[in-house]
Formats: structure tokens, sequence, C-alpha cells
């Protein structure tokens, strides 16, 4: 996979939560333009979990290869919090059996594709909501190719830049923020996945604010990790 590092950076439309940071950049990060993200007041209709889709909104789908499938990301959450709940109640009665059917289960829904990619995606967005440096460097693949782009700012390749601007964002924000997610989509082939999205970013004395994010993610030694986050700024 390659990535540029040549992208142009994004107009936004002004706001009281657009105006340029005012903090020097890190001379280790080579942002064209300051960090931020564009805001347009809106209603919000999506429940705060950032990984669940409302049934309003346009259903999840999950894509493999030329087949189709609904898969919504908010019950595959749900069922493996409710069995990892189920399994440990299973243990401490000491019902075995059941343990061992829930594990099977509970395996299953691991071994899947998008299951899994899907969960890599929400664990991005809850460290992202509680500006979760040391998280972030867990899941971000530790590689040259990988790249961001935020909202406004030319791309950004290579792991350690890309953990300098979220480490620049961590910076910047008070955290948590909320970040609520619509019309969640995922396709996996093989050992690249990615989903789309629609991100609605409040933050502490801020107005709403959509980006369309593309988030890519790669199978390495079974493990899920992301490889590149690309946020614009839309304003519909």
């Amino acid at each position: 996979m390659l990535c540029l590092n040549a992208f142009s950076p994004i107009c936004c439309a002004s706001s009281s939560f657009s105006k340029p940071f005012r903090r020097r950049i890190p001379t280790t990060v080579p942002l064209v333009s300051p960090i931020r993200f564009a805001v347009k007041s809106e209603e919000s209709s999506i429940s705060s979990h950032p990984s669940f889709c409302r049934s309003e909104s346009k259903s999840c789908r999950a894509k493999e290869d030329d087949s189709e499938s609904a898969l919504g990301s908010d019950g595959i959450i749900l069922d493996k919090n409710a069995l990892e709940r189920d399994l440990e109640k299973a243990i401490e009665e000491e019902n075995y059996a059941r343990a061992a059917k829930i594990r099977d289960s509970l395996r299953f829904l691991h071994e899947d594709s998008k299951t899994s990619v899907l969960a890599a995606n929400a664990k991005f967005y809850d460290l992202f909501r509680n500006g979760d440096l040391a998280g972030m460097q867990t899941l971000w693949a530790k590689a040259d190719h990988v790249c961001c782009v935020h909202p406004g700012v030319s791309g950004i390749s290579g792991y350690d830049l890309v953990m300098g601007s979220w480490e620049f964002v961590c910076a910047e924000y008070e955290f948590p923020i909320e970040i609520e997610l619509k019309n969640i989509e995922v396709y996996v082939k093989g050992d690249i996945g990615y989903v789309t999205c629609i991100e609605v970013v409040k933050s502490k004395g801020s107005n709403w604010g959509k980006q369309f994010a593309t988030n890519m993610f790669e199978r390495i030694d079974g493990q899920w990790y992301i490889c590149s986050h690309h946020a614009s700024y839309i304003d519909l």
C-alpha cells in the first residue's frame, strides 16, 4: 500500500471552532496548516456511542468481495459484551459446559473479519474520544506506509509523524470529546479492510461539525491495525 504525502489542504467553512490553532506545531510534524475541525451547527439524532448506527439512519452494510450482507456494528459490540458477561457468570457458577459453548461463540466473533474490523474501528474512536495517545500508538500499524489526513490538513505519512500529529491533537483539545458516527459501512478482502462513516464531532465550547472519514485496517499476525485515517469536512 502506498500513501502519498502530497494531499492538498481543504478549505473549511468558518465558524467559532474552525479558527486555526495558535499553538506552534512541532517541527517533527510537517503539517501544512493547523489541525482543526471545521464546524457547522446542526441537530444530532444518533446514539452517543461511537460504534452505534441508529436504525433510522442508513443501515450499516458489510461487503466482502462481491457479496453483501446486513451487519450492524451496534449488534456486534452488544453481542460480544453480552457473551463476555455470560462467560464470566458461567465460570463463577462453575458451569463449564456452558462456558465452553460461550467461548466457541466468542471465537467465532473474533475470527470473523468484518466483525474484527468494526471492533477495531470502534476502538479507534474510543481512543480518539478520550484522547488516549498511548492507545493510539498501540492501535496504529508501526510502518512507514501508514498515513493520516486530518480535516483541512495535508497528508502525513510514516508512523512517527502520524503519532506526532495525534500528540498535537491530544494536546490541543480538552478530553473527552463527543464523537458520533453515521452511515457506517465496512468492506473486507483478505488482510485489508476499511470502514467509511460520517463523524459528528463536538468538543467543549464548539458547535457541531461533520467529517466524512475512511479508516483502513490491515491484519498483521492475526491482529487488525489501523494504517490510514482520512477525514474530510462536509457541508451537507
